[in-house]
């Protein structure tokens, strides 16, 4: 089946266009969902909203947004007021301006996706955009809007195609300095700084995403076939707590144990998947 567009419009760079879809990059959707159930009937449960001082069911029509101004105290927002803020969209994501590929810190990047023509007419505009940034080696910056709020992209040249990445806003990112202001100066040198390089020159690889599995998913896939064919499960057993090691002690022994790290080769597809169980019950989704 197609790959099914997440948004539909333009990409726009001064007087040249083109029609364009947003393919979602990255997705949880595979990975395994659990239902609520009731215990002793098996049923599902469902999520009700009850009043916090009544305990009283309350009805989907008299349930309004709030922004709480004081401790207890609310300005009462209904949908539609709450839709008279959203932009007005004209579905162009239009290019401000070009930047080199690295200008951006990726502390700033929130969500990929894919960006492809969504009609032949498209194709020749689409590649002329592709091709000239990827020559010049820049990436673009657009702004739409996308699911309700106005975001910026940052586009670039991938494959065969282009992927945009949705960009936190600056009010979004934490300053670091409220993380890092109370750290100790220490600066290390001498033979701890030299075996800290060995080891890190002798471990240096490559990122590719297939060499990392989704351990946690797998045990996930495990347990529910477990379940479903009746054996016992095993409790986990606790880890034996750390005991504190000498830091120049530690280096030396890992320097002494440092090799080349070696890059697996595993098939294209997007990394190797858990095996989800066989019973059709357990590839249902969460509601």
């Amino acid at each position: 089946m197609a790959p099914r567009a997440s948004w539909k419009g333009f990409l726009k760079v001064g007087e040249v266009s083109c029609a364009v879809g947003l393919y979602t990059a990255a997705s949880t959707s595979e990975r395994i969902a659990f239902h609520t159930l009731n215990r002793k009937t098996g049923n599902r449960l469902q999520r009700v909203f009850v009043d916090s001082e009544t305990g009283k069911p309350v009805d989907r029509d008299d349930q309004v947004k709030g922004y709480e101004v004081g401790s207890g105290d609310y300005v009462m927002l209904d949908a539609g007021e709450v839709a008279s803020a959203v932009p007005d969209s004209d579905k162009t994501l239009s290019i401000t301006a070009f930047i080199g590929c690295d200008d951006i810190d990726d502390l700033y990047f929130d969500k990929p996706y894919y960006i492809a023509p969504v009609d032949e007419g498209a194709e020749e505009a689409f590649a002329l955009i592709r091709d000239g940034m990827r020559a010049k080696k820049v990436a673009a910056l657009a702004q739409t809007v996308l699911f309700r709020r106005v975001r910026t992209v940052l586009i670039r040249a991938h494959e065969g195609g282009l992927i945009g990445t949705t960009l936190n806003f600056d009010y979004e990112v934490r300053n670091p300095a409220e993380v890092f202001a109370d750290l100790p100066d220490i600066r290390v040198e001498g033979e701890m700084l030299d075996l800290a390089e060995h080891i890190i020159k002798t471990k240096r690889g490559s990122f590719d995403p297939r060499d990392f599995d989704d351990r946690y998913e797998a045990a996930l896939a495990d347990l529910v076939r477990a379940k479903i064919e009746g054996r016992t499960i095993q409790p986990r057993k606790e880890p034996e707590p750390e005991v504190p090691v000498d830091l120049m002690a530690a280096l030396r022994e890992s320097a002494a144990m440092a090799k080349p790290a070696r890059r697996t080769t595993k098939p294209r597809g997007g990394g190797a998947k858990p095996k989800a169980p066989s019973h059709p019950s357990t590839r249902k989704k969460a509601g």
